[in-house]
């Protein structure tokens, strides 16, 4: 399958997915290249045999749905954003929780892949918080609707190039392991609850004080259903929570009573009581 037929299938499938093609363009190689293997294990000759599968087995629109996952992911990705909450955001939030008697925050990974975000925000709490903030605990719910994807992120164990971005001193001491694959060490592990789950159809309960919600939803989803995703999502955050979305990403248009957090960065802060 030539990139052209698979640009075609992904623009003529998208929609029927409650996906946005648009979002596929420049991470499609991985989504192409797991297509073209599911064409080859059907034995079939090019795309337009595989539509005609499509048509002839709906359960198929299942697994096309499964191949669309972009799973590309790091440690710290995008270190404003984790610096900001380092230093501003979490840090007021752990103050007003304190004023209240409280010392758990609520977290929620949405889309977590192989754990590399909520394991980063766990690093991020332990070495970069709780030393402010000795007496507060961190809860931690992260979802993906990929078992295999939650499978790795159970076992911990990451490349040092997916590293890269963690502060040295970090890495250094959660992953202390040799090899060029070193595990987190596991008191970075306490405290978070892998579920699968889609986002599209299911999200825990919460509520949360921080919802991180990145290269997910706002990327791949069609309008209409980031719509939804948003509206729910944002009744899972407690007045004054904040809600992280990716660099690239932007909010769908509409109400939710939402108000930027940190400037130009992809923070908001829940405003309605």
């Amino acid at each position: 399958m030539t990139d052209r037929e698979c640009v075609e299938l992904l623009q003529w499938a998208a929609p029927r997915l409650r996906l946005r093609w648009e979002g596929f363009r420049r991470v499609r190689g991985q989504v192409c290249k797991r297509i073209g293997r599911r064409l080859k294990a059907l034995g079939l000759p090019d795309a337009a045999a595989y539509r005609a599968r499509l048509a002839a087995e709906p359960a198929e629109w299942d697994v096309l749905d499964a191949l669309c996952r972009v799973t590309i992911s790091r440690f710290y990705r995008d270190a404003r954003v984790f610096e900001v909450l380092r230093h501003e955001l979490l840090p007021a939030r752990l103050e007003a929780l304190r004023a209240q008697g409280a010392s758990t925050l609520r977290a929620w990974s949405a889309g977590c892949a192989s754990g590399e975000e909520p394991y980063t925000l766990a690093v991020l709490f332990q070495l970069g918080l709780r030393p402010r903030f000795p007496g507060a605990d961190l809860s931690l719910v992260a979802t993906d609707a990929d078992a295999a994807l939650l499978a790795r992120a159970h076992r911990g164990c990451y490349p040092r190039g997916s590293l890269r971005e963690l502060p040295p001193a970090w890495a250094a001491q959660a992953f202390p392991g040799p090899g060029e694959e070193p595990c987190l060490a596991p008191e970075y592990r306490r405290g978070i609850d892998f579920l699968q789950q889609d986002l599209r159809s299911q999200m825990p309960e919460g509520p949360f004080h921080l919802v991180l919600c990145r290269n997910v939803a706002f990327t791949y989803f069609a309008p209409p259903l980031q719509r939804e995703v948003l509206s729910r999502m944002v009744t899972r955050l407690v007045p004054g929570g904040l809600l992280v979305i990716g660099g690239h990403e932007s909010l769908p248009e509409g109400d939710f009573g939402l108000t930027r957090a940190a400037g130009p960065l992809p923070v908001f802060l829940r405003t309605e009581a």
